[in-house]
């Protein structure tokens, strides 16, 4: 018996009945559900499958019923089912979301139809390459204290209530798929995206790092593009304010850093190099 049987059996000998109103993307007591199919090279085919609506029911649990019952091929990256793994990220009737986060019965009536991010280099079906992110990820500095200070540290709660905001990334990516530079303007070589942006302000903002990355995230991060849609906020399952607490705070510290006149002639001065050298400045 799949998970999805046993649940509707528990819920049939409880007298679970969907309440009113949770008719949303159903067909009779069905959900019509639309995959897209397909490999790289190949021309993607969206399948409809008729899935047995369960109380509570999420996308994820539309697609596992899938694999179980009607098609064994179809691919589909998940892991935790609790939301906080990032895993199974997709795109659900246009919108970039977490599958085990989005009930099917808060969905606009019609079919549910779920597709790979968009932005990223198809694997199959609903699996995608997003291995460019680490390689991104290893190209920003570590935290790095001050030579000889390795604690234990004293910091402020203000501090530590900031770095938190930021640490609540699941790496889910849908913050990436959203952003029109990477999904429409494909600069995904020269742009780091917001989840980035969000680690380099958690190292930037924390008290006891002495690295300045905010040349580095100008450059070869291309911190410019960014526009302030705030589309990635309004995706992120974490609720970080991605654009009011990451993207604007490091495009202040850049402004100020080479376009503040009175930092440019202190920096001329001490004869440092132009920005973009490959240096590493101090905050």
């Amino acid at each position: 018996m799949t998970t999805v049987e046993r649940v509707r059996e528990e819920a049939a000998h409880i007298g679970a009945q969907p309440a009113a109103g949770q008719e949303s993307g159903l067909t009779g007591d069905t959900v019509d559900l639309r995959v897209l199919k397909g490999v790289p090279g190949g021309a993607p085919e969206e399948v409809a499958y008729q899935v047995p609506m369960v109380t509570g029911m999420v996308v994820l649990d539309a697609v596992h019923y899938v694999q179980h019952n009607l098609d064994t091929d179809l691919a589909c990256r998940w892991n935790c089912k609790a939301a906080k793994c990032g895993s199974c990220s997709a795109e659900v009737n246009g919108h970039p979301v977490l599958m085990c986060k989005t009930r099917i019965d808060e969905l606009p009536a019609g079919p549910v139809v779920v597709h790979p991010l968009k932005t990223f280099p198809l694997i199959k079906d609903l699996v995608t390459d997003v291995s460019r992110n680490y390689e991104i990820n290893r190209e920003i500095p570590q935290f790095t204290p001050a030579p000889g200070d390795e604690g234990p540290w004293r910091i402020q709660q203000v501090d530590i209530d900031r770095l938190y905001e930021y640490r609540r990334c699941i790496e889910c990516f849908l913050c990436q798929d959203v952003c029109h530079i990477m999904r429409s303007h494909h600069y995904a070589d020269r742009f780091y995206g917001p989840r980035f942006f969000v680690r380099v302000a958690s190292l930037e903002m924390h008290p006891k790092d002495v690295l300045n990355r905010v040349d580095q995230t100008r450059t070869d991060g291309g911190l410019g593009y960014c526009n302030i849609t705030k589309c990635c906020t309004e995706v992120c399952p974490e609720h970080i304010h991605i654009t009011d607490n990451a993207i604007i705070p490091l495009k202040e510290r850049n402004a100020d850093r080479h376009w503040d006149p009175v930092r440019f002639v202190g920096r001329f001065l001490r004869g440092e190099r132009p920005a973009g050298d490959g240096t590493q400045q101090g905050h």
